[in-house]
């Protein structure tokens, strides 16, 4: 598990991994660019990004995007 903090305006380099994660919203609201789509989400939403899949994360509001992103333990 980590924490991210996004500020206004901020976002993520557009990537990929080889494993999934899931992603928790505690606080501020991002839009979600993930297989050729968008979603706007806010505190409280799960997002599910599966293995391989080109994903970005952009904060869409103006106050400090808060997350938790889970990915699989590997020994």
């Amino acid at each position: 598990m980590r924490y991210f903090e996004v500020k206004p305006k901020g976002h993520s380099a557009h990537h990929s991994h080889r494993w999934e994660h899931e992603v928790f919203i505690l606080d501020g609201h991002y839009l979600v660019e993930c297989r050729d789509q968008e979603k706007r989400v806010g505190p409280g939403y799960a997002i599910f990004i599966p293995p391989n899949v080109p994903h970005c994360f952009k904060n869409v509001g103006d106050k400090t995007l808060k997350f938790l992103c889970f990915t699989p333990y590997e020994k």
